[in-house]
């Protein structure tokens, strides 16, 4: 694993200084990323899913689930101070190189079409005064959106340091919108509406199904939470990784549940569900009038540039540190400038490209994004878990810091059922899709093991390869057939 060199390599051959970041800044990184596109689509999503009472036990299960994470990542900060780069890093000293392969692109993928969604949300926000925008997936949509694209790829290339201030100032700002939100929709709240929506609407099915339908949009808003574990190797001091965890999960898990619950005791479920993302904006409108909605939609865009700007640095810092481990191939650890891993950065870019194009062909392109962003991260936690059931459970193991206890080992279990319980939730459909991106990205796992002259896999990682592979033509087999559909 990457240890003692922290360096980067910079085109004069020297080796730039790594960014330093507080506990402060670590903590808005979380916050940043996890307060983006999904928050504003939460009154939509759930109320097409289920009423009051399912969405309480929904946010309940979510809450521990993603709490049990976040300890995960902050005792693993502290129990292994040698790994850099969070999910990535810890899948492969659990569980292999190839594994470890796996994790880190497929976090990376979730970030890259998890960046789509957000610019597919903020021309869908626009379109609501300009038509031609439709709800995101237009064509002129799709070119706009490409435009924001690598207007942000250059904005980054300019430097770590200045894109993590631009984020610590846009954390404070678009938290603004939604706490008026939720003030306002108090004091317009009606209690005979939240009442009648208590149970559900007629076509939210049993109370089960109406949790289990909401499951991936709990994953897809607490997105983020790893996010100081990803950038670890830029925190002056290693514990500030564990604590901005904590924090920034607690201060966010509130404001979404609230968000969510407030909207009951505006409209009906049904009408809810019908409404235009971002619904927030709807819901507000419903509330306080016209005002409301265009509010909420200047707050949205605020919201949704920052995530993107902090998914965009975990994503190419993903790419990075695998590359300076030989887990990618080496130009992806090359770096720029003030710590700016610019080939890292581009790929990550490219990839969001391709995924804009694809959501076009997509009935509805949001949550469609929305749903395979999850899916696609569920692999890497699961890993992160499952690493930290190991070190609970074989505490004397080489460069693990400290004693193990029995809080510990009952966290990062019920961690892993919860992850376990989201692939559940998933459904097949997701799940194949996600083989289809997983199954190519092998090649560069050969080419990175060819650059060392090593031998591409073991008996068991090409078992494990066979099975990416199979998934992914089933997958295909399945969208070719008509059985699935974007």
């Amino acid at each position: 694993m990457r240890s003692a060199d922290t360096s980067t390599d910079s085109p004069g051959g020297g080796s730039p200084p790594v960014a330093k970041l507080t506990l402060l800044t670590l903590t808005a990184m979380v916050v940043g990323s996890m307060v983006g596109a999904g928050v504003f689509s939460l009154p939509r999503r759930f109320a097409q899913e289920t009423g009051v009472a399912g969405a309480l036990i929904a946010w309940a299960i979510a809450g521990v689930g993603m709490l049990m994470l976040a300890f995960v990542f902050q005792t693993l900060a502290v129990r292994r101070p040698d790994l850099d780069a969070g999910v990535y890093a810890y899948a492969k000293a659990g569980f292999g190189e190839y594994l470890g392969f796996f994790s880190a692109f497929g976090y990376w993928a979730s970030a890259c079409v998890g960046n789509v969604t957000y610019w597919v949300l903020i021309m869908s926000t626009i379109g609501a005064i300009a038509p031609a925008l439709g709800d995101g997936d237009t064509a002129l949509a799709i070119v706009l959106s490409s435009v924001g694209l690598w207007a942000f790829f250059l904005l980054i290339r300019r430097g770590v340091k200045e894109a993590t201030a631009i984020n610590r100032i846009v954390t404070v700002a678009k938290l603004v919108p939604i706490i008026v939100f939720i003030i306002l929709a108090l004091v317009c709240f009606e209690p005979s509406v939240f009442a009648d929506n208590f149970g559900g609407a007629d076509y939210a099915g049993s109370l089960f199904n109406q949790v289990r339908g909401t499951m991936l949009a709990t994953v897809f808003v607490f997105l983020g939470v790893e996010g100081a574990s990803v950038y670890s190797r830029h925190a002056k001091r290693r514990e500030d990784v564990g604590r901005a965890t904590v924090l920034g999960f607690l201060s966010v898990f509130a404001i979404f549940a609230s968000v969510t619950i407030v909207s009951y005791g505006i409209l009906p479920m049904s009408e809810i569900a019908e409404l235009r993302q971002p619904s927030m904006a709807g819901v507000l409108e419903a509330a306080v009038g016209t005002w409301g909605k265009v509010f909420v939609s200047v707050g949205l865009i605020i919201s949704v540039l920052g995530a993107y700007l902090a998914w965009t640095l975990m994503a190419a810092e993903v790419l990075f540190v695998a590359a300076k481990d030989k887990d990618m191939p080496r130009f992806l650890g090359r770096s720029i400038g003030d710590d700016v891993p610019a080939p890292a950065l581009l790929m990550t870019t490219s990839l969001s490209q391709i995924v804009l194009v694809v959501t076009a062909f997509s009935d509805d392109a949001f949550n469609f994004a929305l749903d395979l962003t999850s899916a696609l991260s569920l692999i890497p936690f699961l890993l992160a878990a499952a690493f930290a059931v190991k070190i609970a459970l074989l505490p004397q193991r080489e460069k693990v810091v400290g004693r193990s206890t029995r809080r510990e080992l009952v966290v990062a279990v019920l961690a892993t059922v919860y992850t376990a319980f989201l692939l559940f939730a998933a459904g097949l459909k997701f799940v194949l899709v996600s083989f289809i991106l997983y199954a190519p990205s092998t090649f560069l796992f050969v080419k990175a093991r060819r650059e060392q002259n090593r031998r591409p896999f073991s008996p068991a990682e090409a078992a494990l390869c066979a099975v990416s592979i199979v998934g992914a033509g089933v997958g295909i087999a399945t969208l070719a057939a008509g059985w699935i559909e974007l």
